[in-house]
């Protein structure tokens, strides 16, 4: 991946829109940027009709969090907004279509933190909770503690009224087959088809993620609201077969999410967990802005860090002053972004450019 990565830290820029590179454009009253996972994507991997899914899909989680902003709602309800649209999406790894353990069930993390007082929320290991990015805000909200994890953290989740589904709502046959081939390339046992899900084959009419999909699953949204307050959020189903009860870095504060006012920064990540934790990712962008990066070399200068360690992955940050930026050393990230001050826009490979 070495090559692959120098090579895509140099599209990264190209990736960003013009605000974000520092050119000069009306300050924006609210904005909001989203991800749907970074990796190895690129234009021969997807059909010209999952092309157009993924930012179909793309779209409608940016339309409902800037619903949201548009008419006066705060950071946090929007990134929660968008966040929830590509949990119940099956072409994303959070949620339905969350990728499977080793044990062949889901195992769902999330977090989100609010700019303006630093409060922040995660869960991890949750399998009935259908929204995770909902346990993590009812945690910061309605609890004493910042993270819950595991059975503890589904009875605070189903106390405080959110939706409880089977384990079976979380399935794709996608995510499942390539539990089957990763398992098998392993040469480790293959666990039973979990109960109640549908027979082989039920679900060929909905959307699907590529079976060889190589990316990092994960989706993130990072908002500013017209009082000025930032957030951030993140939720993913993880590693395909991990094991052992492996958490990444999306519910780790200041590794995959982190938002701060006083820094001028809100992050949510996507990678390969471990080195995002290593490196803690997003507290250290919103450092780099605090003392006057600007987002985007701050995304920059951290991608690169975790690239010289070994890490792939990516970023969306949220400044302030509406300013986003995006980075990754991948060849791909499934990205948004949308303003009062622009039009929404969609992109999936390195190379394509935001800028309205």
């Amino acid at each position: 991946m070495t090559a692959i990565r120098l090579a895509c830290l140099s599209l990264c820029v190209l990736a960003a829109p013009a605000a974000a590179q520092d050119t000069a454009q009306a300050r924006p009253a609210w904005a909001l940027a989203i991800h749907g996972g970074a990796g190895v994507i690129e234009r021969q991997d997807l059909s010209p009709e999952q092309d157009a899914a993924y930012r179909a899909s793309l779209q409608r989680a940016l339309d409902a969090g800037a619903a949201v902003l548009e008419a006066g709602g705060s950071a946090l309800d929007a990134v929660e907004a968008a966040v929830r649209l590509m949990e119940d999406d099956p072409l994303f790894n959070a949620g339905r279509g969350a990728v499977f353990t080793a044990a062949g069930r889901n195992e769902l993390d999330a977090a989100v933190m609010d700019g303006r007082t630093r409060n922040a929320g995660a869960v991890a290991g949750l399998t009935r909770t259908r929204h995770p990015i909902a346990a993590a805000r009812a945690v910061m909200e309605q609890s004493p503690h910042v993270m819950l994890i595991g059975e503890g953290a589904e009875t605070f989740a189903a106390a405080r009224g959110l939706e409880q589904v089977d384990p079976a709502f979380f399935f794709t046959e996608s995510r499942w087959r390539a539990l089957e081939r990763t398992l098998r390339d392993r040469s480790e046992p293959l666990p039973e088809r979990p109960a109640g899900v549908p027979a082989p084959g039920a679900m060929a009419a909905l959307p699907q993620a590529p079976l060889d999909e190589r990316k990092f699953g994960t989706v993130g949204a990072v908002a500013l609201d017209r009082s000025g307050r930032l957030a951030a959020g993140t939720s993913t189903g993880g590693m395909t077969a991990k094991r052992w009860g492996r958490v990444g870095d999306v519910p780790v504060i200041g590794a995959g999410t982190y938002a701060s006012n006083a820094d001028g920064c809100a992050v949510s990540a996507t990678g390969s967990g471990e080195y995002f934790i290593r490196a803690t990712v997003a507290r250290d962008i919103c450092h780099r802005t605090g003392g006057g990066a600007s987002v985007q070399a701050a995304a920059d200068s951290e991608i690169a860090d975790v690239g010289s360690i070994g890490g792939d992955g990516g970023v969306i940050v949220m400044g302030t002053d509406g300013t986003f930026a995006f980075a990754m050393n991948t060849p791909g990230m499934y990205r948004g972004a949308v303003s009062s001050a622009r039009p929404a826009a969609v992109a999936i490979y390195a190379d394509e450019d935001l800028r309205p």
